[in-house]
């Protein structure tokens, strides 16, 4: 998932510090007390306040935000995971809710523009959407290398010339601080963490990632992402500029200029392709109405139809001089082109394929009710041949089709529900009335279908009386 994340300074307890962002005073935030006591410093504090935690329980974990006591424009996001350590950013307060919504299961850190590591890997902002897992795709990024503190320490750094900002110098709506001599603030900040009980080792607390898909050579500017996109680079800056959410974040900024890695870039591509609109744009007729190639086949269909009634015949032909034309001939031709539709559904849907389609759902919905119904089955019979079908159901969607399909094409529906009755009792032995009294019902309940429609409906399909 893309992660639009603006902390603007690391919280000095902090186990995983951010790079370039400065360290600010969190002792005001009682982060040792747990993640209640954090809710509750903003949780119905006062106007424009607000606090929530929420536990993983396949971790042991937590994540918490609330907003600043001292400064409400600014809030505390604080992610917690028990071999890993804690997060602490400072943020601007509206910013929190959001993060604490995507900042949950595997992900703990993220960077970069949105690359995040899950304890183990780090992987590329997700974008391509995976509907059998209904998440985003996990794409490791290539050839990732974890950075530590201890990687970034360097000898030459010197604590003194650093300081720990406080809440008050923040400014929520300037742009997020950058610190020129991180080195020196690392060192101060190690300094501070060698006089914590129980704090993580520095080779085991994560700054950073280094990967070639963040090299300079694999940064792209707007221009060629545009083109990569196959938009302007005008439109592209439109996007941004609205907070278009499709946008991957950047994941640098050179020379004040936006600058995205190619393999971000190429994976927001493959999402675009992907979307409702890029599929539409691979299913289109490619014409000025901007019609699929199934619609555009009805569009064509009907206007060489349409044509035939209106010129093809004299007697239709003749109405168009201005002296015959008037409203009752209007409205005969209108009733002829709208019958011609109305008698011509087959060619918009063809009835074979959906009675075929809609015996299967109906036969699957059956399916898996009787799998749900498998203890009421069970239950010991008055006689060997009476069974217990007291759960059948038919979901709304089908129900609708179904409904539709009597009310559209009804000589259709009356021979496929009859499969419908037949592969029931084939399958799982269930008796045709059992069968036709829950469509019946379904059709009225789920697919508005009149009463009085389906009792003469139904009618017709009930099975005759067998005479003794």
């Amino acid at each position: 998932m893309t992660v639009h994340l603006h902390p603007l300074a690391n919280g000095l307890s902090t186990d995983h510090p951010v790079p370039g962002l400065p360290f600010v005073d969190d002792s005001h935030i009682p982060l040792d007390e747990g993640p209640e006591a954090i809710e509750a410093v903003g949780r119905n504090q006062g106007e424009g306040m607000w606090g929530r935690y929420d536990p993983h329980r396949a971790s042991g974990g937590w994540r918490a935000f609330t907003t600043d006591p001292l400064d409400n424009s600014l809030g505390w996001s604080v992610r917690y995971h028990p071999q890993h350590g804690r997060t602490v950013l400072l943020m601007k307060d509206d910013d929190t809710s959001p993060l604490h919504s995507t900042w949950d299961g595997e992900r703990l850190l993220f960077r970069a523009g949105g690359y995040w590591f899950d304890g183990a890997a780090w992987f590329r902002p997700g974008q391509v959407w995976d509907p059998v897992e209904e998440d985003y795709e996990k794409r490791k990024a290539r050839a990732a290398v974890t950075v530590s503190a201890v990687d970034m320490l360097d000898r030459r750094a010197d604590a003194g010339r650093a300081s720990v900002v406080t809440v008050a110098e923040i400014d929520a709506e300037a742009p997020a601080p950058v610190v020129e001599n991180w080195g020196d603030h690392l060192a101060l900040w190690a300094a501070h963490r060698a006089e914590r009980d129980g704090a993580l080792p520095l080779e085991r607390c994560v700054v950073d990632l280094a990967t070639p898909e963040l090299s300079g050579a694999q940064l792209i500017g707007v221009p060629e992402m545009a083109e990569l996109g196959g938009i302007t680079a005008s439109t592209l800056r439109s996007y941004i500029s609205r907070g278009n959410s499709e946008v991957p974040q950047p994941q640098a900024t050179v020379g004040g200029r936006d600058q995205w890695a190619r393999a971000v870039a190429d994976d927001w591509v493959e999402a675009r392709q992907r979307s409702h609109e890029g599929v539409r744009a691979v299913m289109s007729a490619g014409d000025r109405d901007q019609l699929s190639r199934g619609a555009a086949e009805v569009r064509d269909y009907f206007a060489a139809d349409f044509h035939g009634t209106l010129w093809g015949r004299p007697d239709v032909r003749k109405r168009w001089i201005l002296r015959a034309r008037n409203e009752d001939s209007v409205r005969e031709i209108a009733d002829a082109l709208a019958w011609n539709v109305a008698s011509s559904l087959d060619r918009v849907l063809p009835t074979h394929l959906l009675g075929h389609t809609v015996e299967n759902a109906v036969l699957h919905d059956f399916a898996e009710a009787i799998d749900l119904d498998r203890g009421v089955r069970a239950r010991p019979k008055k006689s060997a041949k009476a069974k217990d079908w007291l759960h059948l159901w038919v979901s709304r969607p089908v129900a609708g089709m179904l409904a539709w399909f009597i009310r559209h094409h009804p000589e259709s529906a009356h021979h496929y529900i009859g499969e419908i009755t037949r592969e029931s009792h084939t399958r799982w032995d269930i008796p045709a009335k059992d069968t036709l009294s829950t469509l019946h019902q379904c059709v009225i309940t789920e697919g508005n279908l009149s009463q009085e429609d389906a009792e003469a409906f139904f009618a017709l399909l009930t099975p005759p009386e067998k005479n003794d």
